[in-house]
């Protein structure tokens, strides 16, 4: 089924120069900005852990919502093997409280990254029994939803302690998404309430040799589970992440760089790549006539209302300004998308 686009977003991870880690920083925080004058709904930040990009999205999205007054603030995902789901809430609420309302918290869940390499600096004493699964995610919707974190509530000398995650985010628990990309992760997300993350990956895909996977096929399958599954049916919000490019406003020299980056990773789209059955999703790069098009033949897409498009990685500030504008000016319209003012 076609749904017109209500919600138009995108993802960003921030990269910067380890010489001058503020002005990449600080680059982000114009890029939402920028997103919110043009009327996008909503902006994500991606974590990069031990590399050149924002590796503490909470910090960032506290800055920006001193700087914006109406886009939603993501993350896409935090994975919560980084995290203390006690602390993480607390950090959220506060944020989500700063925000007036608009804190979008994405998370996933498993071994982190190198986990091998980060384990014993993350939890020297306790990495062999840290509990990585979903229970993870559990813990932190009920520090989220004001369930007992502690048994003691009361005032001891001048100091008063509550039993809940202070301060406490009305409605902050029904705006976490889980980032999925299995069927597993799929029903999780569903049984839990929580809204969806589609990306540009997906996982556990197995394929017979010479065999090219469908993405957009078995990525709406995933969809269509999630709904058939979430007590909220055909209303539960899923939003979709790939890698969109428009070329509109773009100079020659911008085109020709963006062309050669989405021809530089499809080869990993053929098919799943390595023991994790990753599969990829193509860039997209062309007019915003094009990709319309393109976007309307996504059997994915038509499942969806809502995108958060990921802005390549390695561009400039100026590469992404003019990516957001054509998102906005462009490509959004004919999709049906309004900006929002």
């Amino acid at each position: 089924m076609n749904r017109p686009l209500k919600r138009l977003g995108f993802l960003t991870i921030g990269l910067f120069d380890p010489a001058s880690p503020r002005e990449g920083h600080e680059s982000t925080l114009r890029l939402i900005e920028h997103g919110e004058r043009l009327g996008l709904d909503s902006a994500w930040l991606r974590h990069r852990h031990l590399q050149h990009g924002i590796s503490s999205p909470v910090a960032v999205l506290a800055a920006a919502t001193q700087r914006t007054s109406r886009i939603d603030l993501g993350t896409a995902v935090t994975p919560l093997g980084w995290e203390n789901p006690l602390r993480l809430a607390e950090d959220w609420a506060t944020v989500d409280v700063l925000s007036g309302g608009r804190l979008n918290p994405g998370v996933s869940v498993g071994p982190p990254m190198r986990w091998d390499d980060v384990k014993g600096a993350l939890y020297p004493d306790t990495a062999d029994v840290e509990d990585l699964t979903y229970t993870r995610v559990e813990r932190l919707l009920g520090h989220l939803r004001g369930e007992p974190t502690s048994p003691f509530e009361g005032t001891v000398g001048i100091e008063t302690f509550s039993r809940q995650v202070q301060p406490q985010a009305a409605g902050l628990a029904e705006r976490v998404w889980y980032g999925a990309g299995s069927l597993r992760s799929v029903a999780f997300a569903a049984s839990q309430g929580l809204n969806l993350l589609t990306s540009s990956v997906l996982t556990g895909v197995r394929a017979e040799p010479g065999e090219e996977p469908d993405f957009a096929a078995l990525q709406a399958e995933q969809v269509r589970a999630f709904r058939a599954a979430h007590p909220a049916g055909e209303a539960a919000r899923v939003s979709q992440g790939l890698v969109v490019i428009p070329t509109d406003s773009a100079s020659p020299e911008q085109a020709r760089r963006y062309a050669e980056y989405a021809a530089s990773r499809l080869e990993r789209t053929r098919s799943p790549q390595g023991p994790g059955g990753l599969l990829f999703a193509p860039d997209l790069v062309g007019p915003s006539e094009e990709l319309a098009e393109r976007l309307a033949a996504h059997a994915a897409f038509a499942e969806v209302e809502e995108v958060a498009f990921a802005l390549p990685f390695t561009f400039g500030e100026a590469d992404l300004v003019q990516i957001l504008t054509d998102y906005a000016t462009r490509l959004g319209p004919l999709l049906g998308w309004s900006p929002a003012r």
